[in-house]
């Protein structure tokens, strides 16, 4: 079986990626910047990666001399490498490392690279989609086999809905009945190593189930057995809390930009997987 390099291993879907391609046989060359953190638990219930990594890279990813020659034995490259609310740049993680990475695999010759991008990362306005968008441009014009993966969102987005339905109040976005498709980890993890072959595409995916925020409301105080009360933002105050962000900084106006055009479009694709919102709501208020 194929061997792979996995970028971004240590994240709440560079995990699930590792596990499900060594649960498929392959070789699995994880790069992380440490391995006693990778080898315990991650981030949104993510799992530990002990026993499924056949062999460790450690180093910062946005060193170009730590890229080198990282690709170098592999077959295929995935990379879910990327950043949010981390303090690091976007564009040195999101764009610039995965450029390195991308022609470290093209010197090594590697028979294609998987990368999880975002669903409208091309009309996003945030460094973090313009980051995410300038590399996927780069790497369907690479000469490499590439497959683009754009989910809708993460289950760990919505996340924040049971968080305020736990305090009591959940504040919707100014339009609540935008159509989002959140996926698991899990199945987000299985369709892209379903995409791993020797042909180039792109695809946009969802989760199995279309919700509105409303309904993702409902079913944050349903898993909690309590009464719905929500609150509809104002179109304004979503822009003012943009605004308020950018006086605090870069990094606060980056973010602030880009959960709120998160919170403004419909984000759907393909549907796929098995697990559910509603019983991953379940699950969590249960735990706590």
């Amino acid at each position: 079986m194929d061997s792979v390099l996995v970028a971004g291993a240590t994240g709440y879907l560079g995990r699930r990626l590792v596990l499900e391609l060594a649960r498929r046989g392959y070789r699995v060359r994880a790069a992380v910047r440490s391995r006693t953190r990778a080898e315990q638990p991650g981030p949104f219930g993510s799992p530990s990666l002990r026993g499924s990594v056949a062999e460790w890279r450690e180093g910062a990813i946005t060193d170009p001399a730590f890229v080198t020659g990282l690709c170098r034995g592999v077959s295929r490259v995935v990379s879910a490498l990327g950043v949010t609310r981390q303090k690091a740049s976007p564009w040195d993680v999101d764009f610039l490392a995965n450029l390195s990475i991308l022609g470290d695999a093209e010197r090594e010759d590697v028979r294609s690279f998987l990368y999880v991008n975002v669903m409208h990362a091309s009309s996003g306005t945030s460094l973090i989609l313009r980051s995410k968008a300038a590399f996927a441009a780069v790497l369907e014009r690479s000469s490499v086999v590439h497959q683009v993966v754009n989910p809708s969102g993460y289950f760990s987005d919505v996340g924040e809905f049971l968080d305020m339905a736990r305090r009591g109040v959940v504040v919707l976005p100014p339009d609540p009945d935008i159509s989002v498709a959140p996926i698991h980890g899990e199945d987000l993890a299985r369709f892209c190593v379903e995409k791993l072959r020797d042909t180039s595409g792109s695809w946009d995916v969802g989760g199995p189930d279309v919700l509105s925020y409303r309904k993702i409301a409902e079913l944050a105080f349903a898993a909690l057995s309590r009464r719905p009360r929500t609150i509809t933002m104002p179109a304004g105050l979503l822009d003012g809390a943009v605004w308020v962000a950018s006086r605090l900084g870069e990094r606060p106006r980056d973010l602030a930009t880009f959960f709120a055009e998160g919170l403004t479009r419909d984000a759907v694709g393909e549907r796929y997987g098995t697990h559910r919102l509603a019983d991953h709501f379940a699950e969590l208020a249960h735990r706590s």
